[in-house]
């Protein structure tokens, strides 16, 4: 075998990071924010601290992402108590519509040649090595 699995991983990563944020960039997003709309789309009224755990993300970068993201019209913060809570705006709710559009679009790009049973031995299979890494918390798994 000349290819490793990462090397493959680490090509269809930058693969999908370089289509999608040809799109984002057409609602005004990056891609460093994607996941952070998708997460807040999927669990609405979080605070900033169960997205900042929730993705691992540094607290610092998480708290500039949302004040950009909350400047720029795609979430609403609304303090509660002694914490932020979370949600999509209207701009949000399409972007984070559009996002799913991404990921499907790309699979049918990456996959376009796979039948059925061919693209769920490959779910099974990658399913196999998440689960071995100890990665597969469904509450961050973005659709």
């Amino acid at each position: 075998m000349t290819e490793t699995f990462s090397y493959r991983c680490i090509t269809l990563y930058r693969s999908f990071v370089a289509y999608t944020s040809r799109r984002l960039q057409e609602l005004g997003l990056s891609f460093g924010v994607l996941f952070l709309l998708v997460y807040v789309g999927k669990h609405p009224d979080c605070t900033q601290g169960e997205l900042t755990q929730a993705l691992e993300l540094d607290w610092g970068y998480c708290q500039r992402s949302v004040v950009k993201l909350v400047e720029d019209g795609f979430l609403l913060r609304e303090r509660k108590g002694r914490a932020y809570h979370l949600n999509l705006s209207e701009k949000g709710r399409e972007a984070f519509a559009l996002s799913h559009q991404f990921f499907s679009d790309w699979d049918e790009q990456v996959l376009g040649t796979f039948g059925e049973e061919e693209r769920e031995q490959l779910f099974s299979l990658l399913n196999q090595v998440t689960i071995k890494e100890g990665t597969s918390d469904p509450c961050t798994r973005p659709f």
